[in-house]
């Protein structure tokens, strides 16, 4: 099994804390659908015939698009992939573009998951942020998902945001749980150089968040959505009993994704490429059949690393098995030798075969992570 994941780079307007590569250009969605629909073509033997499980469209705002230019893509998917076995196809929205036409549109494709970008239900905390929506809009967006059959919608929270305090975090999570959305992620903001958050930063207009309110945050997370029984499944996933999101589980698992449009990345197991940051050089490259990606082949180390990384983020855990059949016994070893501190901590446990973080070691993850990382002795 496989996956896709394509980019699609279109907003209205900047978010003030997003660094993922996007733009205002949408007079070139026509030439760009073009392009995305060549790389399709061009790259489809990428995961060597894989059946495709699951399909991503992410941004981005993927609901800038337009009916001819969602239905283009789907007919080459369908053309050059095998999605016979897609259980999963998402697309990300904005609250405010989820009109009842947008969604009666919706309906006639093959999406059957939504990912919201909500990140609060206050408007006075929305505003810094630069979203589009209101808190009204955000919750009329879910209910009308809800009414026209979607079963599987995800949203997007985020907290440590400038002006909230525990109190409004406390009162986002009661609207989501009202709502009962089948999947919540929620991140604590970071302020990524460059955006207009950091810069406010730098400029001490705002504060960062310290760690003990951090901690208080997440506490809240945890506790509120377990009450309202959500699974957490991963460090900021949480979902209602088996309705967790299977592209981002596979991403986490190691199973292998194609990724197209500018900045998206992609992953075989052997190999990691990533395309262009630029919409207009993509556009060029792909129209002109040239290549649009840069590769890097994954060494041993680096394969191990990252297993390490995903596999303790989940639920599932690390697999020592895994460990030995993929990277010998003196890894596994390694491993074990690293582990065995965090385990008699209560940090991490040892069940059956895997090591897994406990309620307590999610908090120290990053130090659990960084701890269990092989490192070549100079």
């Amino acid at each position: 099994m496989a996956g896709i994941y394509l980019h699609i780079p279109f907003c209205k307007s900047r978010c003030s804390y997003c660094d993922f590569y996007s733009t205002t250009a949408s007079e070139e969605s026509d030439r760009f659908i073009k392009a995305l629909c060549r790389e399709l073509e061009i790259r489809k033997d990428f995961l060597g015939n894989e059946p495709v499980e699951t399909l991503y469209l992410g941004g981005g705002t993927p609901s800038q698009l337009q009916e001819g230019e969602l239905k283009r893509l789907f007919e080459t998917l369908s053309f050059h992939y095998n999605l016979s076995n897609c259980r999963e196809i998402t697309l990300e929205a904005n609250p405010d573009d989820l009109t009842p036409e947008y969604i009666k549109m919706l309906q006639t494709l093959p999406v059957n998951r939504i990912s919201m970008g909500i990140q609060s239900f206050q408007d006075e905390l929305l505003r810094p942020l630069n979203r589009r929506h209101t808190a009204t809009q955000a919750t009329e967006a879910v209910n009308r998902c809800r009414k026209a059959g979607f079963e599987r919608i995800s949203i997007d929270l985020m907290y440590g945001l400038p002006g909230q305090t525990p109190e409004l975090f406390e009162k986002d999570l009661q609207q989501a749980t009202r709502l009962m959305p089948e999947h919540i992620s929620a991140y604590h903001l970071t302020y990524e150089e460059g955006t207009s958050l950091y810069k406010l930063l730098t400029k001490k207009r705002i504060r960062e968040s310290e760690e003990e309110e951090s901690l208080l945050y997440f506490r809240l997370l945890t506790d509120t959505l377990r009450e309202a029984g959500y699974e957490h499944y991963e460090i900021s996933n949480f979902c209602l009993p088996e309705k967790y999101a299977i592209h981002n589980s596979n991403y986490w698992k190691g199973i292998p994704y194609l990724g197209c449009g500018p900045s998206a990345h992609s992953f075989n197991g052997e190999v990691r490429q990533w395309n262009i940051s630029s919409l207009s050089e993509y556009i060029a490259r792909q129209l002109n059949g040239e290549k649009s990606y840069e590769e890097e082949s994954l060494d041993t180390d680096t394969r191990y690393n990252e297993l390490v990384i995903t596999s303790l983020r989940t639920r599932w855990g690390l697999s020592l098995p895994q460990i030995k059949e993929k990277f010998g016994r003196e890894r596994y070893r390694y491993c074990m030798r690293q582990a065995a501190k965090w385990i008699s901590d209560g940090i991490l446990e040892q069940r059956d075969e895997t090591l897994l973080l406990t309620q307590k070691g999610i908090f120290v993850s990053d130090a659990v992570m960084s701890d269990l990382l092989w490192v070549e002795e100079e």
